[in-house]
């Protein structure tokens, strides 16, 4: 029985979705609940790997069970098993070759920028805290410049071992969530790792009009990830949803 599971977890605790020899992964303590669940060591693969500090609302996973289970009581015992900063908010049965992610067809991000003076005791763990005002229209008409299929050499960590660089932007927005929060949605059919940070940090200076909103195309045209400023930080950053 292989069955899909959609996750949301805070990332704050951890470091990241993938096993790392001696940190605290998300994937490690799903394993660990599994393992309890059935006595016996289970892997999970995740739809894609989010970083240390990055949240996630609509992470995918799937693992083969090795008994028979009802989908609601395997996610009710994974909840009962699982720390309060991670839950399984669905849980089905899914065909035997179901690859979480080469199955996908696109990925939803948003990023979140709390905009004011003072820090909050609450949003510190998700949202980066910008003091200086930004305007959100100049923000909107940088991230429209991101749509299509382009090379985002430029927005990649450097040493990923990404067989291309090339991406399709789908959707590339910005709202107002209230008075202080500014909210940015992003999908696209894959990601560069710290792709969406590095382009949310270049807005941010687009928004603060340290750059004009020009420098999008031609930041992409450059490749030059030495000329991108550095990442927004990871608190503000959730996996939204993951289409197939």
């Amino acid at each position: 029985m292989r069955f899909r599971l959609t996750l949301e977890y805070d990332g704050a605790n951890y470091s990241g979705w993938q096993l790392q020899l001696g940190q605290d992964s998300i994937q490690a303590r799903i394993e660990a609940a599994l393992a309890q669940l059935f006595n016996q060591p289970v892997r999970i693969y995740g739809s894609g790997r989010t970083d240390a500090g990055v949240h996630a609302r609509g992470q995918v996973a799937a693992f083969t069970a090795p008994r028979a289970i009802e989908a609601t009581d395997l996610r009710r015992a994974l909840n009962a098993l699982l720390p309060p900063d991670i839950a399984v908010i669905d849980a089905s049965l899914v065909a035997d070759d179901f690859d979480p992610r080469r199955a996908a067809r696109s990925r939803v991000y948003e990023y979140r920028i709390l905009n004011r003076e003072l820090r909050s005791a609450f949003a510190y763990r998700c949202a980066w805290l910008v003091r200086e005002p930004l305007d959100i229209s100049l923000m909107q008409e940088a991230a429209t410049k991101f749509v299509g299929e382009h090379d985002f050499a430029a927005f990649r960590t450097l040493g990923s071992d990404e067989k291309t660089t090339i991406r399709r932007v789908m959707v590339s927005e910005w709202r107002r969530e209230d008075d202080d929060t500014l909210v940015y949605r992003v999908e696209a059919t894959a990601f560069l790792r710290h792709m969406v940070r590095t382009m949310v940090a270049l807005m941010a200076e687009v928004g603060r009009s340290r750059l004009p909103s020009d420098s999008v195309p031609a930041l992409i045209e450059s490749r030059d990830r030495a000329k991108a400023p550095a990442m927004a930080p990871a608190c503000g950053l959730f996996l939204m949803d993951v289409r197939y």
